[in-house]
């Protein structure tokens, strides 16, 4: 009894064997490939990765207990702050180069566009092959593409035709970028802790959003924006390094085992459901068809916010490059408290919770454009900011864990699809808007325009849930056969 009493209070107090206890898998084999065992340096990095971190912050923050988590984690915070220096000087100096709000647009078409052509084929190669190897590739072509700009820039020889093919040359590796490294979280970190990774990853990259702007707003005024590309280039060491360094990722023998292990469950064969079977799932699947939808409606206007933030620092504040890096890393602050703040969350989101946070967002963009002055249309941003990650964070957490997982690389390239491609098409709309009527005008509409559509989503799942809820009623009171014979 004494053995058996302390055994219990023992899982009481060790989280890894509590984790142990309740999991469907055995501590000596992987969770995503469960006919793989783990080597002896995986098995050790399971078994120290949570006394590695404090209790309270475990709690807080539990899928940094994932050794790998943390590594990708780290590479992504560097090449992030990299990947937002480039976007700030590069939207500045085509600005500077031609005078013209709509050409910035043009160049967010062209870096975002390629997501239109490949990016649900991307998706499908994120289901075929090992997503870590898929990743190396990619960091190393963007590192490339990178010098590639900077070596013009600096040279003196940059046109701006120059900065549109290598905007396209680098939203081509990224349309195949995004859907792998969202679909990697996922393979990396365990389900109950995969909104919690998420939120995590949008930390990150708000982070990078803040200081990105900061530091090419201070590159630009001092050296130049060559020299903001260079940061860039040399930012994607974090990534690849980070890669090289992991332990236990699949191989591309064991993705097609696990694939044709799914296929036989299925009852497929060795036949692997392609591109459609990803839009089936989708469009016959509430809890990712609305909030895809919700999410397009944004991204045609909220990905072009800061074209319309250098058409406020250039027209409507007259305040430069440092400026515009001022205002976007406002933008990215409120941003880091709304990812800080839904990383905190305990309950899994669902389509309410989308609909709120998109209503929020469309409040706040209204609110910030009709602000009076400089100081308090900053302060404005910091709500925008906040909103904003809170909505993509809750619409793409949803999303992920609605997906079946052998279909998750798709699901993500089309959400990837329709809010990178939709921001690709609203770009120089949104250029059009701010040059033509104004800065103020571009920004009202890009909270007006998603307001109607979230309103009717919320409208149409209000009648759907209350339809659904008429007929629970009527089947409570329908009257229930007995057995006992009438008198």
């Amino acid at each position: 009894m004494r053995i058996l009493r302390f055994a219990v209070d023992r899982a009481r107090l060790d989280p890894v064997h509590l984790s142990r206890l309740h999991s469907p898998t055995p501590p000596d084999h992987d969770a995503t490939f469960p006919g793989r065992p783990l080597s002896s340096t995986d098995a050790a990095s399971v078994r120290i990765s949570t006394p590695l971190l404090p209790q309270h912050f475990s709690r807080t923050f539990p899928s940094l207990a994932n050794r790998n988590f943390r590594l990708l984690l780290s590479g992504l915070l560097v090449s992030g702050t990299g990947g937002w220096v480039q976007r700030i000087a590069q939207d500045w100096l085509v600005l500077t180069m031609t005078d013209s709000p709509t050409a910035v647009g043009v160049v967010t078409a062209f870096q975002f566009a390629p997501t239109l052509v490949f990016g649900l084929h991307a998706g499908l190669l994120a289901d075929r092959l090992p997503k870590r190897q898929l990743l190396l590739a990619t960091q190393v072509s963007m590192m490339l593409t990178a010098t590639a700009l900077a070596v013009l820039t600096l040279s003196g020889r940059v046109e701006v035709w120059h900065v549109f093919l290598l905007a396209a040359v680098l939203g081509t590796v990224a349309a195949l970028d995004n859907p792998v490294r969202q679909s990697f979280v996922s393979e990396v970190v365990d389900g109950p802790q995969l909104a919690n990774a998420i939120s995590l990853v949008s930390c990150t990259f708000q982070i990078g959003a803040m200081a990105g702007p900061v530091l090419g707003g201070l590159l630009m005024s001092t050296v130049g924006a060559g020299w903001a590309f260079v940061v860039n280039a040399v930012s994607f060491v974090g990534p690849v390094v980070a890669m090289l360094c992991m332990r236990g990722t699949p191989t591309r023998a064991e993705v097609r085992a696990a694939r044709l292990a799914a296929a036989s469950r299925r009852g497929d064969g060795a036949r692997a459901p392609g591109v459609r079977a990803g839009l089936s799932y989708a469009v016959h699947t509430p809890s990712v068809l609305w909030p895809v939808v919700m999410v397009g409606a944004f991204g045609f206007f909220t990905i072009s916010l800061p074209v319309t933030l250098a058409a406020y620092a250039k027209d409507v504040f007259h305040s430069g490059a440092s400026g515009l890096g001022l205002l976007n890393g406002v933008v990215a602050l409120g941003a880091l408290a709304g990812a800080l703040t839904t990383a905190r969350r305990r309950h899994q989101p669902r389509l309410r919770t989308v609909g709120v946070a998109g209503s929020t967002l469309a409040a706040a963009l209204l609110v910030a454009a009709a602000a009076p002055g400089q100081e308090f249309f900053t302060v404005l941003l910091v709500a925008v900011g906040a909103a904003n990650l809170g909505f993509l964070t809750s619409a793409q957490s949803l999303v992920q864990l609605a997906a079946v997982d052998h279909l998750r690389g798709r699901v993500v390239g089309l959400y990837l699809l329709v809010f990178i491609g939709s921001g690709a098409v609203g770009g120089p709309v949104v250029g059009w808007l701010a040059e033509t009527y104004g800065a103020r005008t571009a920004l009202l509409a890009s909270g007006a325009v998603p307001a109607v559509v979230t309103l009717l989503v919320c409208r149409h799942l209000a009648k759907a849930a209350s339809l659904r809820l008429g007929l629970t009623s009527v089947a409570i009171h329908l009257p229930r056969p007995s057995l006992l014979p009438r008198p």
